[in-house]
């Protein structure tokens, strides 16, 4: 994820770039109702089998953390569930595959995609759900391309319609949120997705600032309020630049919301009651740590203040990582001390629910893609600085097995990092 700026950029300057990720009020929540549902024919695609999950109430998309199941070594979506009791996961993230049409990471076309609805069914199955996000840290977004409001609109539309959704993110961050029109596409498309599909839970993330957010952000809180547009929550990524711990991230809470006052005209509750916040757990992009503690201070806030929404950024970082607890960032593990799904827990209890006290012994996070192999010995042939490897190549470095997110060239693999060409599919 990008961080906002406070200011305009100078014209002419280059735009410097901080990287951020790419993520209930319990008791109030849990009030609003469920959303419209029911018991519902769930049909994701043709090659996979119809199921049936009963609608989740709002404080489950309100907590439902960030999850590449594509991406980062992906854990079985149905072992989290089993460990922690969380219900929902936000999946990440739909992009431009080219002339307005919704891929996932901007390479994998939603029409022919397999991997998704398979994880979505597994999910389902074990009576849960999923909320899609669009757009992201990098990559070309859907508002950038489709010209209109209308046409993004649609574009998205088609997501909706084939998993079934009952819930979406807008992730609006750098670059895309400086480009006013692409901002303009997304918001109204977040808007008429609101209108033409009743009872749909759509929360907007955008870079957050020591002060809120930044001067893109508030541009794009300007353009909601012009179009008269209102989403479940605005949630904010309080980390990268400037972030030391969960008091400073509280702080950043605090601001955004008098933000949100002053913009919309709300009251303190009312402006708190329509905001969010999504972390990062472990090491940062600016190697900020956040760890459980700092977790603990954030759900303290959130619930006494009533927020819409408690997420982080990543479930696939949710773990840690083997050998060196901190070997640098990392897409897959958290770079910090830790149990597996440590932070997923602290989701769950502001959903209102309370995480089994012990792991189950029937099962154990595996990768919902093809597996990586175990014996050690890498069978992928190894990095080429000279090569050029294009999207889904694969290679071996330092003994995990990389995979190619686009086209590159004498780009390292591990000093990649999380948002970098190469993903890290684990040890060979």
């Amino acid at each position: 994820m990008e961080r906002a700026r406070l200011t305009p950029p100078a014209p002419g300057r280059p735009r410097p770039r901080a990287r951020a990720r790419a993520r209930g009020p319990v008791a109030a929540l849990l009030g609003l109702g469920l959303l419209a549902g029911g018991l519902t024919a769930l049909a994701l695609g043709d090659s996979a089998s119809a199921a049936t999950t009963a609608a989740l109430g709002s404080n489950w998309y309100a907590s439902a953390p960030y999850l590449m199941p594509e991406d980062n070594n992906p854990p079985d979506a149905a072992a989290v569930m089993d460990a922690t009791g969380q219900k929902a996961f936000q999946l990440a993230f739909i992009l431009d595959g080219g002339s307005c049409q919704p891929a996932w990471g901007g390479t994998s076309a939603i029409s022919t995609d397999t991997t998704m609805p398979a994880v979505i069914q597994t999910i389902r199955a074990k009576g849960g759900d999923v909320s899609v996000s669009f757009g992201g840290y990098g990559g070309t977004k859907l508002g950038q391309t489709c010209g209109t409001p209308e046409a993004t609109a649609a574009a998205y539309q088609k997501a909706v319609d084939k998993y079934q959704l009952k819930a979406v993110d807008f992730d609006l961050e750098e670059p895309e949120y400086e480009n006013t029109a692409a901002i303009h596409n997304e918001i109204g498309a977040a808007r008429l997705l609101q209108q033409n599909n009743p009872g749909l839970y759509v929360s907007i993330t955008t870079a957050g600032t020591t002060s809120g957010t930044g001067w893109f952000g508030q541009q794009m809180l300007n353009e909601a309020k012009s179009q008269g547009f209102t989403p479940n929550n605005y949630s904010i990524m309080p980390f990268d630049g400037g972030f030391a711990s969960g008091a400073a991230q509280t702080d950043a809470l605090v601001k955004f919301n008098s933000l949100l006052q002053s913009t919309f005209g709300w009251s303190e509750a009312t402006a708190y009651a329509h905001e969010g916040v999504s972390m990062m757990n472990g090491r940062t992009d600016s190697a900020e740590y956040f760890r459980q503690a700092d977790f603990q201070t954030v759900l303290d806030f959130a619930t006494a203040h009533g927020l819409a929404r408690y997420t982080f950024w990543s479930v696939n970082r949710d773990r840690q990582c083997t050998g060196a607890v901190d070997p640098g960032l990392s897409g897959s593990c958290s770079s910090v001390a830790q149990g597996d799904w440590d932070f997923t827990k602290y989701t769950v209890r502001f959903a209102g629910a309370t995480p089994p006290s012990t792991p189950p012994t029937s099962s154990s996070p595996t990768s919902t893609i093809s597996a990586t192999p175990s014996s050690g010995t890498c069978t992928a042939a190894a990095w080429d600085s000279t090569k050029v490897y294009t999207a889904g190549n694969t290679v071996s470095y330092a003994g995990h097995r990389w995979h190619a997110k686009w086209w590159t060239l004498n780009e390292n693999p591990s000093a990649s990092g999380q948002w970098g060409v190469w993903a890290d599919d684990g040890p060979c």
